[in-house]
C-alpha cells in the first residue's frame, strides 16, 4: 500500500480517548488534518494537544481535543462522509470519490486502490479521519 496508509503516527501517549459528547472511545487525528478541514482555520485558537476524530453518525461532534474542546460538522469546511448515510457522502477525500460513484462504476474502488498502492493518496490531510479512505469503504461494494 501507499505511504499514507501505512504511515503510524508517533504522537502522544493516548491512541484513544473518550468523546464528551457520547462517551465513546475514538482514534487519535492530528492537528494538521484538522486544520485542513476547519471554516477559516486562522480564526480558530487550535492549542498544541492531542485531537480525536468521532466517526458516530448520532453524534454532531466531529473532532475533540484533550481540553474537551469539540468541533463540530458546522465549524468544518469539508462533508464528513463517515457520518452520512447520503449516497453522494464523500468515501474518497483523495479523488472526490462518493459513495455513488462506488456503486455505479465498477472502475472506482479500483482506481482507488491502485492509486493507494502507488502512494499518489494523501489521506492523512484529505480524509477528516486522518485514516486511509480504503477504510471507508464497505467490503461488499463491487
Amino acid at each position: 500500500m501507499g505511504a499514507c496508509c501505512n504511515t503510524q503516527t508517533s504522537q502522544g501517549t493516548a491512541p484513544k480517548a473518550v468523546c464528551p459528547a457520547n462517551g465513546k472511545t475514538y482514534k487519535r487525528v492530528s492537528r494538521e488534518t484538522i486544520l485542513h478541514h476547519l471554516n477559516k482555520p486562522w480564526q480558530v485558537d487550535l492549542p498544541e494537544q492531542e485531537y480525536y476524530f468521532c466517526d458516530s453518525k448520532d453524534c454532531d461532534v466531529v473532532y475533540y481535543g484533550e481540553d474537551q474542546r469539540m468541533f463540530t460538522q458546522l465549524d468544518l469546511r469539508t462533508t464528513v462522509g463517515q457520518k452520512s448515510e447520503n449516497l453522494l457522502r464523500p468515501v474518497c477525500y483523495c479523488f472526490d470519490v462518493t459513495q455513488i460513484d462506488l456503486e455505479t462504476r465498477d472502475t472506482a474502488k479500483d482506481f482507488i486502490i491502485q492509486q493507494t498502492m502507488n502512494g499518489t493518496c494523501h489521506c492523512q490531510i484529505r480524509n477528516p479521519s486522518g485514516r486511509c479512505c480504503l477504510k471507508d469503504i464497505p467490503k461488499e461494494t463491487p
